[in-house]
């Protein structure tokens, strides 16, 4: 299953409320990608939808049932979550860390077990980190780290994954190497991923729904080509631009010009 909805949801943080009463509709088996100007909750919404924040109205349902009535563990076995900047204890190893994501499967009586030694060798496989399993992460570059940290939420093994600009510290190419991941898990497996993104061509190219966030509220959802739009990109960037089909993929291209005072 693994729908994940809102109901006039309300995230806030002491005083100040970044989401006001959303309502949203996370296709499952599909790729949804979060953008916006900084600020504009994106971040916010997806620790709400993953748990890491307490609605200050309203709920997140997963399959129906609110989130905060779900026991920790078995949210973990459905919701896989990379949050932005996590940092691991000194020394950890690659492969310590990546082990990490399978404690949702485990239980007193059930420890380690090939299962959890298969996830965690594909995990690391498919995401290039299998020669460097043995390093401690706090020795990793700034790209390699945050492949490490992909690996561990991949070995969680969820239906649904969250991601918090899974392509921070990445150079171009490895940024396409994690978006094909993504793309290739959903098409493959049919997980169901939410990701927020800075760039809105990476957006456009391997999300099959976008929901762009204003000020803490939807300013626009659907498709790449009913949300890249010079309208709606004026509207929430605050920027013109030209929108062209990208000459391989046809998928919407935004080519911004100028800034509006």
């Amino acid at each position: 299953m693994g729908n994940l909805t809102t109901t006039e949801l309300t995230l806030s943080y002491e005083t100040a409320t970044i989401i006001h009463t959303l309502n949203l509709d996370i296709p499952a088996g599909q790729i949804t990608a979060l953008v916006g100007p900084n600020g504009c909750g994106k971040s916010t919404l997806l620790r709400g939808l993953a748990r890491l924040l307490k609605p200050k109205g309203g709920s997140v349902l997963l399959d129906g049932h609110a989130i905060h009535k779900v026991a920790t563990k078995t949210l973990a076995k459905q919701l896989g979550i990379l949050p932005q900047g996590p940092v691991a204890p000194e020394g950890l190893t690659v492969r310590e860390l990546v082990a990490q994501g399978r404690y949702p499967h485990q239980s007193c009586f059930q420890q380690w077990r090939e299962e959890d030694e298969q996830a965690a060798a594909k995990a690391l496989r498919i995401t290039g980190m299998d020669a460097l399993a043995d390093r401690p992460v706090d020795a990793l570059s700034g790209g390699q780290r945050q492949r490490a940290w992909i690996a561990m939420t991949l070995a969680q093994e969820t239906a649904i994954l969250l991601l918090d600009e899974p392509t921070t510290f990445l150079d171009m190419a490895h940024q396409i190497e994690v978006l094909h991941l993504l793309e290739q898990l959903n098409q493959d497996e049919g997980r169901t991923v939410v990701m927020v993104v800075h760039d809105l061509n990476h957006a456009a190219r391997y999300a099959h729904r976008i929901i762009a966030l204003c000020e803490g509220q939807i300013a626009a959802a659907g498709s790449p080509l009913d949300v890249v739009t010079p309208a709606v990109v004026r509207a929430v960037f605050g920027v013109e631009a030209d929108i062209v089909p990208d000459p391989r993929t046809g998928v919407p291209l935004c080519i911004p010009y100028a800034c509006l005072a």
